[in-house]
């Protein structure tokens, strides 16, 4: 063999190496890329991830607060619903005692009619006295 040929397969040989040699480093170089990359998807994801917690907590808290105003309201709608059933049992009560009264002024008019308008003028009102309905 001539040294030229020797020097021929030297030069193959390290430009086979050289070329080796760089497309390591290409693929070492976009392979550190590439986990950039990822490491910035991942970081972008903590950050959504904490901001979706967030909303969650806030959503949970605002049903939270949702529930106990619609307990509320039903605990306010019950006491209505009291209040109204004893004003009908209260007028019901009022109807039933203006009647009697009536009763009475048409009995007391029929026994003596002279007296009737002096007596009217002289009772009490529907606004005064009636001390028996107390606040309960």
């Amino acid at each position: 063999m001539s040294t030229s040929i020797i020097w021929i397969v030297v030069v193959a040989v390290v430009a086979v190496l050289l070329i080796a040699a760089l497309v390591v480093a290409a693929a070492r170089a976009r392979s550190r890329r590439r986990q950039r990359q990822a490491e910035e998807i991942r970081e972008q994801a903590r950050l959504e991830t904490a901001k979706l917690e967030r909303r969650e907590a806030l959503a949970q808290e605002t049903a939270a607060k949702a529930r106990a105003a619609q307990a509320e309201a039903e605990v306010k709608a019950a006491e209505a619903a009291r209040l109204q059933e004893r004003a009908a049992k209260h007028q019901s009560e009022a109807a039933t005692s203006r009647e009697h009264l009536q009763e009475q002024w048409n009995r007391a008019d029929s026994i003596d009619p002279k007296a009737r308008t002096e007596t009217r003028e002289a009772a009490p009102g529907p606004a005064q006295g009636d001390e028996e309905w107390g606040e309960e």
